[in-house]
């Protein structure tokens, strides 16, 4: 190994040693402390490895600790390339010289004359010079610095170090490239930044043209960049001159506006850069509008370019007339090695090396934390988000800060660059009721696009526990253990100490997800001292295809309807009715953002997309709401209706609430069940609704309202109850429901407060519950199985149509490759499917006996548990089949309606009941079979002389409007009959909750 410098020296080659480092000569290495050099110093062993940086450190930290006594100075330094043979000799060059503009006289510690330019050999120091050796070479994670020991009161400037050991950037002399397009000269942004001139470095800047954008949002953080475009109409490239083999971080920024009178609507391109395909028919408006953002930003972190000349290329697309290309500004920046192999979520013996392909950001996150511009972040600008969006279901943890006297202290193994000190001051933890941590996961959901591979990074910082064994957790990626045991105390060897762990996982189309979660969840095995998990920060990387391609689809911009005047999130109102209708949007909701688009460009052609450019999408990096859409406005720290879909229904403050229950005046309540009591109430000057408020001390009903808003919030049918909104202030969880005015089934069955339903008035009910049940099962993207079908959860209008409510125990079904969900047995006693009860797995069949229960509920006017009456009698369903089993059925039905059955209706009524009843769930038809005998036993029944002959296709026309999933539009023609109610439509809740 040598030293070079400009003075003169001598050369002398380290000693070699058997595990392939080097060390200095003998009278370098130190023993017991080490031995004094005559001048003074210690003399302090140094070692150089060809190992990793870790090992290097580890080693070096060990030796220098004890000896590092005095006051050192660090000195940044540049990594530069070199030949991989030198490298594995063990040899690195340092040229260490004055980092002022002009060279500045030092006198140097011990050295005892000045020099411009400080030079050292081995041989010099081991004969005795008047120099001090480098004391230890300290590396910080990808960057290192050169530590020399500095007299107290020594007075010289650190100079700028070139080693060829890594091949790592420091900010001191990174490639930047920072480009306002279209500017003709430069200009700072609201944050001081410099933006230069995008020309020099355009191949043909003739061919293209520049624009001021004719209006600006108020949301734009700066004029600059965003208020002028470089517009392309043909093939264009920008041309930069890079380091060779270093990774560089691209960001690009678009505006969508009009320039010079050119709608962006019109723009659909692609960018390309090194064989790869960042964007493919890209729609900056119609992601901007379906994301409800002012400007998008797309950032990607690209793999070494051998050649050293970047070129990044637009391509407007041929398939549209008149589509052109725009970008307002452009980021090119060394990056540091921050990414290491990734092992494979499913696969233990496999891993991805993230440094060999390259990625785009999709989401970079401070959890429990606020956002981190980035003015604030390590080095490499960056832009950390709030985690709250993202938050799914009722356990959302809570947030904490570091305390004043918590040093967060970077380990060797951990760059600054991996995250600025603000994402590991804060962290999200689940709570300090460990009994609910055991019942509940911490789960983020991101919207993704299908058909990639995913590096997941998690960011951890422990500065509440300082033991091993405190806090144990897994770490779970998709419903998979990504990490069985995680404790960040064992990971980082003490508080305050940064850690991350990467993971990979792919995401394919054949479950047609398109959603990637995060969860975790205490681990019981270790028996750890708290019951509990800690998150501080997460990044996901989308990685590049086999093809090089990184491009996703547009997202689908979905109309808003307009809301009226002075009441922006409040339901639309009919003139002619006065009802309250919610509006609900089919999107995913566990984003908290509308996905339906403001057209905030007033003229302009809109072009027409194919579809399969336009699917869906996720929120962007980075970019700012366009309206409160994105995140829903609150009064208080609880994220719960913003994370489950509260942006897609109406957003009621709690003194709306208190307004209309008279402060929850108990004389309102009109149920009682197992989320908490139910209220009569009033919006909007005299609206009539149901309002649900959650008993805090009931775990499953802050599960339940999670569940509720996320289901509700997509789905939309004249068979199921219509969710207006709700309200998260001040710790309460509350819903609101349209209020049906003649409220649940079981209360006109066998409750003498109501009156007696006619056996025709029964069966349309079950028909309409049939058909809600059946668009759960087969109508919604997913299967959404009910759990908790029973009389008291299918609610009456004014004109006795049936609706199905109450989804807080709901679960997606299984997926097409899967038989059943296995799940903890949940439901009512007396509907319960005893197959299900059993096996502990869930299909939509154990809603078909829990509706065969129903059946003969209807029939026979008599809950389904019955404690009083005799043993057999006990339980309808069993009573019921031992009736048919013997031929006395017609002995149990209802007196009130005896003489009101045809025979041949009674006949396929009960045949229909008894198989949904059956045993085993293969020999129970599904819910679409249940429903057209239903309809057929209706017409048994209005033709007492034999229904007409009716083909099963036509059978079926009269359901199947049911099972699409329907817009808002089409779905209201459909209901239209159904709903002529009045403005005092009336909801009843659950009243009997036992059994849950």
């Amino acid at each position: 190994m040598r030293f070079v410098g400009k003075t003169r020296g001598e050369k002398s080659p380290l000693v070699s040693t058997r595990d392939g480092g080097i060390s200095p000569p003998p009278c370098f290495r130190s023993r017991d402390g080490g031995d004094e050099h005559s001048n003074g110093f210690k003399k302090f062993p140094f070692t150089f490895w060809t190992a990793g940086t870790d090992t290097v450190q580890h080693h070096l930290n060990q030796a220098t600790n004890k000896h590092n006594q005095k006051k050192n100075l660090i000195l940044n330094h540049e990594m530069v390339t070199e030949d991989s043979d030198i490298i594995s000799q063990g040899e690195v060059e340092s040229t260490l010289q004055s980092s002022q503009p002009q060279p500045k006289i030092q006198t140097f510690p011990s050295i005892g004359r000045q020099s411009s330019i400080y030079s050292l050999t081995l041989d010099e120091f081991q004969h005795g010079r008047e120099k001090s050796p480098p004391s230890r070479v300290e590396t910080c994670g990808d960057f290192s610095s050169l530590v020399l020991p500095a007299k107290k009161g020594g007075d010289f400037s650190p100079p700028r170090i070139h080693s060829r050991k890594n091949n790592i950037l420091s900010p001191s002399n990174l490639d930047s490239f920072v480009l306002a397009c279209g500017a003709s000269s430069s200009a700072t942004d609201a944050n001081d930044r410099n933006w230069i001139p995008d020309t020099e470095f355009l191949n043909s800047p003739e061919k293209t043209t520049s624009a001021n954008a004719q209006s600006q949002d108020p949301s734009l953080p700066s004029n600059v960049p965003y208020m002028r475009a470089r517009i392309f109409k043909s093939e264009s490239t920008y041309k930069f001159s890079i380091s060779p083999k270093e990774r560089h971080l691209i960001r690009l920024h678009f505006y969508p506006s009009f320039y010079n009178n050119m709608n962006c609507f019109d723009a659909f391109f692609s960018v390309t850069v090194g064989g790869f395909t960042l964007l493919n028919n890209f729609s900056a408006s119609i992601t901007a509008q379906a994301l409800t953002q002012a400007y998008i930003v797309r950032e990607f972190e690209l793999i070494p370019v051998k050649s050293g000349a970047l070129s990044l290329t637009f391509i407007p697309s041929t398939s549209y007339e008149g589509s052109f290309a725009f970008v307002n500004g452009i980021e090119i920046i060394s990056m540091p090695k921050i990414f290491q192999p990734a092992p494979f979520v499913g696969f233990s013996d496999i891993s991805i090396n993230a440094e060999c392909y390259t990625m785009q950001t999709m989401y970079r996150l401070n959890v429990g934390g606020q956002f981190i511009p980035g003015t604030n972040d390590s080095g490499l600008v960056r832009t950390w988000y709030d985690d709250s969006p993202y938050l799914f279901g009722a356990a959302f943890g809570v947030t904490s800060k570091a305390s004043k006297n918590v040093s967060i202290e970077y380990p060797s193994t951990v760059s600054k660059y991996i995250a600025p000190v603000d994402v590991y001051t804060t962290a999200r933890t689940m709570g300090p009721n460990q009994t609910v941590n055991l019942n509940f996961n911490l789960t983020w959901v991101f919207q993704i696009d299908i058909n990639f591979t995913y590096l997941v990074r998690f960011h951890f910082c422990e500065y509440q526990m300082s033991k091993v064994n405190q806090r144990v957790f897994n770490i779970f990626i998709n419903n998979q253990t990504a990490y069985p045991a995680a404790d960040v105390i064992a990971w980082a060897g003490g508080e305050g100490v940064p850690v991350y762990k990467d993971f990979a996982i792919h995401v394919d189309d054949q479950s047609g997800d398109d959603q990637l979660w995060i969860a975790l969840h205490p681990n019981v095995t270790y028996h750890p001292e708290y019951y509990n998990a800690i998150l501080n920060g997460l990044e996901i990387f989308k990685v590049n295809d086999t093809k090089g391609n990184l491009a996703g689809p547009n997202p689908v911009p979905s109309p808003t309807p307009k809301p009226p005047e002075n009441r922006p999130f409040s339901p639309s109102k009919s003139s002619n009715h006065g009802r309250v209708v919610g509006v609900v949007l089919g999107t995913v909701a566990g984003f908290g953002l509308l996905v339906a688009g403001i057209a905030f460009f007033s003229c302009g052609r809109k072009k027409v997309v194919e579809v399969t450019s336009c699917t869906r999408s996720w929120l962007p990096l980075y970019g700012s709401s366009r309206s409160s859409g994105t995140k829903t406005s609150k009064s208080s720290g609880s994220n719960r209706f913003t994370s489950s879909g509260g942006g897609l229904c109406r957003h009621f403050s709690l003194d709306e609430i208190k307004l209309g229950t008279n402060n929850f005046d108990d004389s309102g309540v009109i149920g009682v069940g197992g989320f908490g009591k139910v209220y009569k109430g009033y919006i909007d000057g005299g609206t009539v609704v149901a309002i649900k408020r959650a008993n805090p001390s009931s775990e499953q009903g802050v599960h339940e309202f999670q569940t509720e808003i996320n289901l509700l919030s997509k789905l939309r049918h004249c068979h199921l109850v219509s969710l207006i909104g709700a309200c998260d202030e001040d710790n309460e969880m509350i819903l609101v429901y349209d209020y049906m005015a003649n409220g649940t089934l079981r209360e006109h069955l066998y409750k003498n407060s109501k009156s007696c339903l006619s056996w025709k008035q029964r069966l349309d009910i079950c028909i309409g519950a049939a058909r809600g049940l059946h668009y759960l099962h087969t109508g919604a993207k997913h299967t959404i199985i009910h759990r908790d079908v029973k009389s008291t959860n299918i609610l009456l209008d004014e004109n006795w149509v049936a609706k199905v409510s109450d989804f807080g125990l709901s679960r997606t079904g299984p997926t097409v490759n899967e038989t059943h969900v296995s799940t903890v047995v949940k439901g009512s006693f007396g509907y319960l499917d005893p197959e299900y009860f059993r096996r502990q797995k869930l299909t939509e069949k154990s809603d078909v006996y829990s509706f065969g229960v129903v059946l003969f509920e209807v029939l026979c006017s008599r809950p389904a548990l019955n404690p009083s009456l005799s043993k057999e009698q006990v339980s309808l369903a069993e009573w019921a089949l031992l009736n048919h089993q013997r031929g006395t059925l017609e002995a149990i039905i209802d007196p009130h309606i005896k003489g009101q059955i045809t025979p041949d209706c009674f006949k396929n009524f009960s045949e229909i009941a008894v198989k949904c009843l059956s045993d085993n769930g293969v020999h129970r038809p599904s819910m679409g079979a249940v429903l057209w005998n239903l309809e057929y036993s209706l017409q048994f029944q209005n033709n007492p002389n034999g229904p007409e002959v009716v083909a099963e296709q036509k059978a079926n026309d009269a359901y199947n409007m049911h099972t699409t999933l329907l817009t808002i539009e089409e779905e209201d023609e459909v209901c239209e009959e159904r709903d002529e109610h009045s403005a005092n439509a009336v909801f009843s809740q659950i009243v009997n909750p036992q059994g849950r």
